[in-house]
């Protein structure tokens, strides 16, 4: 592969001889974004030329040029992953962070869209990616963020524009996660919605019609949420948490800015730490009790080789953790993931509704194991069968 750029005979991948160009003069540049405040809202950015090429922009990468739609594609966090899922490409993703742990969580979703399949066991783990293993697999399109590699593993701006002339573009934004601040040297950072992000990413993949359809599915469902939604006095107040074991829980907060908390953010809850943890913060059985939240929402309580049950029972067992109120009243409810992409978010905007808001959105069923409960057609609040006809192709566009 790295010596593609040098041959004469056109691929589907010549797109990436944009490459030292737009990395050296702005696709490490991005656009400057209101780092304080609501995320940015952007224009959508595809040009195309008469050899049919087309460009995108995104931050940081700033206009990326693609000759035709990637085929394969390296992800690095779930909410990328998920993206190419829902735009029909989950089966040519090439990486992913812990791809077992997460195949098996999403596969609990999938289980309820009819006709979908998703298998993403045994590939790389690329948590920290090399080079060495990008070159070898040889994706399209690197859909991650080098902002982020940047800032938690052992790449410099030479690395990202090598893998980028001589493999594929870098086109992913991650920061976005918790508008989180860039590593040094990558200051001018634009900050997305979870959605604002997939229209770019459908954009680069040319599946506009996939995307339109899938965001009016969750338009609808943000419409049926807002209009019955409680007052504020009358909401409970609630925490998330995560533990692989439950001497060392996170806590994370339910509404600062980004996409790690666009299904509780909507939702109103009230914190019960009222904002004296910060997020990824361990707490203990005291400091919960403290807090005292009616709702506990626990993080990977799908993942298959995570016991719900076991984990209930460590809190009712507990003389400190049996007089918090959400133990009393067993409203202790899974999660899926922070890192969710637009098919995951459907699901979890619907089921965190349900489990704060049971008279207004419909009692949540009590989950104990196995894939995401199968919820009464009429206390449904998005459409299985269209989702996953998007996802498919078997649909009709909006």
């Amino acid at each position: 592969m790295a010596d593609d750029a040098d041959t004469e005979t056109p691929t589907r991948r010549e797109y990436v001889k944009y490459g030292a160009t737009v990395l050296s003069a702005g696709l490490l540049a991005g656009c400057t974004g209101d780092t304080e405040g609501s995320e940015a809202t952007p224009t959508p950015s595809a040009t195309g030329t008469a050899d049919g090429s087309y460009s995108v922009a995104i931050s940081p990468m700033g206009e990326v040029t693609f000759d035709s739609p990637p085929e394969t594609v390296f992800t690095r966090l779930t909410h990328h992953a998920d993206m190419a899922f829902a735009l029909g490409r989950g089966d040519t993703v090439t990486a992913m962070h812990a791809p077992d742990y997460y195949n098996g969580l999403w596969n609990q979703f999938v289980e309820r869209l009819p006709g979908v399949s998703l298998d993403w066991s045994g590939l790389y783990s690329s948590w920290e990616p090399s080079k060495e293993k990008l070159y070898e697999l040889d994706s399209d399109v690197h859909l991650a963020d080098p902002a982020w590699i940047a800032k938690q593993d052992n790449w410099d701006r030479p690395d990202f524009e090598e893998i980028a002339t001589n493999v594929s573009p870098w086109f992913g934004n991650s920061l976005s996660d918790r508008h989180a601040e860039p590593a040094p040297g990558w200051e001018d950072y634009e900050y997305y919605t979870l959605w604002e992000q997939f229209e770019l990413v459908a954009e680069a993949f040319q599946e506009q019609a996939r995307y339109e359809a899938l965001a009016a599915v969750h338009d609808e469902l943000r419409s049926t949420i807002d209009a019955r939604l409680p007052p504020e006095s009358e909401r409970p107040s609630a925490v998330m948490l995560a533990a692989a074991d439950i001497d060392e829980m996170y806590a994370y907060t339910l509404d600062n800015p980004g996409f790690l908390t666009a299904h509780t953010r909507p939702l109103g809850a009230r914190d019960a730490f009222e904002g004296a943890v910060e997020t990824n913060t361990v707490v203990d059985f005291e400091t919960l009790l403290e807090a005292d939240p009616d709702v506990i929402l626990h993080l990977g309580g799908f993942e298959p080789n995570t016991s719900l049950p076991e984990r209930r029972e460590a809190f009712a067992s507990d003389p400190v953790a049996a007089e918090i109120t959400a133990v009393q009243n067993d409203r202790i409810y899974p999660q899926g993931a922070r890192y969710q992409g637009p098919i995951l978010h459907l699901f979890q905007l619907e089921m965190t509704a349900k489990q704060l808001y049971p008279e207004q959105f419909g009692e949540w069923p009590t989950y104990t194991s196995g894939p995401y409960p199968e919820i009464p057609a009429e206390e449904q609040l998005f459409d299985r069968q269209r989702v996953a006809d998007v996802i498919t192709g078997s649909f009709d566009p909006v």
